[in-house]
């Protein structure tokens, strides 16, 4: 296992998000499109932050088992085309055996709520 500095940790932004809705992508079976929601933004139209996320997970998970779940983002990675699709986030997710594991708050918490 490779060792970083804390000091470039520090820089990873990792959040608590809200699923909002999914959705296979065309063409791929392992890969859905998910929306979430990032919490409040006053600066935001709406005021709230939304961000679409695409990941790796469609073997194992169905799309509407993964709306309304709380799941936690790199909030901050560079966007990324996947499939010709943005993802401007990458959920975190544990193998297994039986394919990835999406990581979840053991009780609810505020969307956007920062991990520590």
């Amino acid at each position: 296992m490779e060792t970083i500095q804390y000091d470039d940790f520090k820089k990873v932004e990792l959040r608590a998000v809200k699923v909002t809705s999914a959705e296979r992508v065309e063409g791929s079976e392992k890969l859905l499109r998910i929306q979430v929601d990032l919490g409040t933004d006053p600066s935001a139209s709406s005021g709230r932050v939304a961000r679409q996320i695409v990941a790796g997970i469609g073997k194992r998970y169905a799309p509407e088992d993964v709306v309304g779940k709380q799941i936690i983002i790199v909030a901050n990675l560079e966007p990324r085309s996947l499939m010709g699709i943005e993802s401007q986030g990458m959920l975190l997710a544990a193998d297994s055996a039986d394919g990835p594991v999406v990581l979840v708050p053991d009780k609810e918490v505020l969307p956007g709520a920062a991990i520590k």
